[in-house]
């Protein structure tokens, strides 16, 4: 108990110590971020908050860590994530550039570290998958949690805080099991704290992409393992639960611009903190929501976890949906009031 704690506290000191001068660096050799047409922040701010959530989880695991059970190639596919998402926040990188390496470090992971999803334990009445769907299905997993955890890093605190309540949540489901990943996920989770003491509004500091690109990359292994251990009941749909933040912006983003004829990956203002924006909430009022969504959500599946898989997950559905047309439903609405007040 004491070696997670350990770990814990110093991921989060490097990473809070490191995040100032980061900060003084950034403005020093202008590696800013400039508020744009789709941006929320209203000035010039350092994007490389990532560097800090790297050296605290980075040095954290390989003084405490165990390093078996395809965590040193989780190590290995993070490092080679870091100098992709750094190049990124400096110069800019096209999206096949960032595709083509979030397929080398899911290669790694699931051919090396034999890290990958084997069975979907009784949905849709499957069990053991068979080596190709299963390496196919691992594979979109890591790339879909990865961007996931990317797009949703739109507003203040938001992108850390559901990458700190997946972390801890894992975290203490693997060190109750005994799961090499307990330090992974608590290594992680003390970076993120020590970044969002400068990332809650209004944020000094963005992560970036190195930043929501990494934490997706870990958060989406430790989803992996967490459901690959076989002994939760219902742990793909608590794994979701856990995610629903990302998960749901994203499949809900992505159906927009598909109905509207756009490429999924266009750009725009309809996540879901662009509504609780647009609907009037503060930007500190919309995380206070949306955490407390995440935490519904995982207090629900765990509470019921033994409704089964697919009963979870089709509720879960279900409520997302009715989510989903409620904000676009009150944005209309507000929108429609302004008009009216202008007309007037």
């Amino acid at each position: 108990m004491l070696d997670y704690g350990l770990a814990f506290l110093w991921s989060c000191l490097v990473s809070v110590f490191a995040v100032p001068s980061i900060i003084f660096v950034s403005y020093t050799k202008k590696l800013l971020d400039e508020p744009n047409h789709r941006t929320i922040h209203e000035s010039l701010t350092p994007r490389l908050g990532g560097l800090a959530i790297f050296a605290g989880f980075m040095s954290a695991i390989t003084i405490f860590g165990i390093l078996e059970d395809g965590v040193q190639q989780l190590l290995a596919g993070c490092l080679i994530i870091f100098f992709i998402g750094v190049k990124d926040d400096i110069v800019s990188v096209s999206a096949f550039k960032k595709f083509f390496v979030q397929l080398l470090s899911a290669g790694i992971v699931m051919v090396i570290g034999n890290v990958k999803i084997t069975s979907f334990q009784g949905l849709f009445g499957i069990y053991d998958l068979d080596p190709g769907i299963s390496f196919a299905f691992t594979f979109l997993v890591i790339i879909g949690i990865t961007n996931a955890i990317n797009l949703i890093d739109g507003m203040d605190g938001l992108a850390g805080s559901v990458v700190l309540i997946a972390s801890l949540t894992f975290g203490i489901y693997f060190f109750t099991f005994a799961s090499p990943y307990a330090y992974v996920a608590f290594c992680l989770a003390g970076g993120i704290i020590g970044f969002l003491k400068y990332n809650l509004h209004k944020a000094k500091i963005f992560m970036g992409d190195t930043g929501s690109l990494l934490c997706g990359f870990i958060v989406s292994i430790m989803a992996i393992q967490f459901i690959e251990m076989k002994v939760v009941v219902s742990a793909p749909a608590i794994a979701v639960g856990i995610l629903i933040i990302p998960v749901f912006d994203t499949l809900r983003v992505f159906t927009i611009r598909i109905i509207n004829g756009r490429w999924p990956f266009h750009p725009d203002r309809n996540h879901i903190h662009h509504r609780l924006l647009a609907m009037g909430f503060s930007q500190i009022t919309s995380l206070v929501l949306l955490v407390v969504l995440n935490m519904l959500s995982i207090g629900f599946m765990i509470i019921f976890n033994d409704l089964g898989n697919f009963q979870l997950l089709f509720i879960t559905f279900i409520f997302s949906l009715f989510i989903s047309l409620l904000l676009d439903y009150a944005v209309k609405e507000k929108n429609e009031s302004k008009e009216k007040q202008v007309n007037a």
